[in-house]
């Protein structure tokens, strides 16, 4: 097959180049920029049998206003540029894969792939109209699907990057109350989840990309502390949280119980369900 990822560097990217590759398919990377037309676009993704879109500067940051027109553009105007050129190719793509996030839904409610109950805050109106670019690629006959990752745990990156050094020097704790639900999912199980949608034609729309069992954060330090024999005492209150991320607080300090109905429904199994058996693939 001929694959296009647009955000191939990071690290969902990579490691889908180095899984595609070695099952011997082609894998072209798209660079999207400002001045970049839809029909320059159209003409890398010609003849494409799948376009994955990973596009978007990370979210765990400050949000300032100028990073939060960057978190928008990078995201929405990426996604609207590569349905529009979607839209101008002869043999369109048969799947189109866009990156969103379980930051879509709201703290008080648990979610399954259907569930509307958003949050009303930026981080849930830029998902929702990232899916809804996305979701345009639909009026052109392309099959769509919006992945709704949740926390993302690897060795290589993401946020395990962030949280293993506090632990391993024996001054990690609770986030905030850490009463927070995490919705999270092990490397390996997204890239896999990725591999059965494409052989799965039936599933299209919102997909959530969690693991079965989220947790809370108080639950998630406990076993962090376990596992790497480390004391979790310390924790970081919310209003540290908040004066170095600002907004972009909500990222860490929301509550986000999110569960994979679809993929569950359609018999897909999770390597890593709980949490104890990803980190220990991870910290081994």
């Amino acid at each position: 097959m001929k694959i296009a990822i647009c955000g191939k560097s990071g690290l969902v990217g990579s490691k889908l180049e180095r899984l595609f590759t070695s099952q011997h398919n082609e894998v072209i990377g798209i660079k999207i920029r400002e001045d970049t037309s839809a029909l320059d676009v159209a003409k890398q993704i010609e003849k494409c049998d799948i376009l994955i879109n990973l596009s978007g500067v990370t979210i765990l940051a400050r949000w300032s206003e100028s990073y939060k027109k960057k978190l928008y553009s990078s995201r929405v105007d990426t996604t609207k540029k590569l349905v529009d050129a979607i839209e101008i190719c002869k043999e369109k793509p048969k799947l189109f894969l866009s990156a969103s996030a379980v930051g879509i839904y709201d703290s008080a409610h648990s979610h399954g792939d259907d569930s509307t109950n958003f949050a009303d805050d930026f981080l849930s109106m830029l998902c929702r109209d990232w899916e809804a670019q996305a979701n345009r690629a639909n009026n052109f006959g392309v099959r769509t699907v919006a992945m709704r990752f949740g926390v993302i745990y690897a060795k290589e990156g993401g946020a395990m990057e962030k949280i293993l050094p506090p632990f391993k020097m024996g001054v990690g704790g609770k986030l905030g109350d850490g009463e927070q639900m995490v919705s999270w999912i092990h490397i390996d199980d997204l890239l896999r989840a990725i591999l059965f949608i494409m052989k799965t034609p039936d599933i299209s729309g919102s997909v959530n990309f969690t693991s079965p069992f989220p947790l809370t954060n108080s639950k998630q330090t406990e076993i962090l502390g376990k596992i790497l024999n480390r004391s979790t005492f310390l924790g970081v209150p919310s209003f540290a949280i908040k004066l170095v991320f600002g907004e972009g607080s909500r990222v860490v300090l929301d509550s986000k119980e999110v569960y994979p109905t679809k993929l569950l429904e359609h018999g897909f199994v999770f390597d890593y369900e709980k949490f104890e058996d990803a980190l220990l693939e991870i910290v081994k």
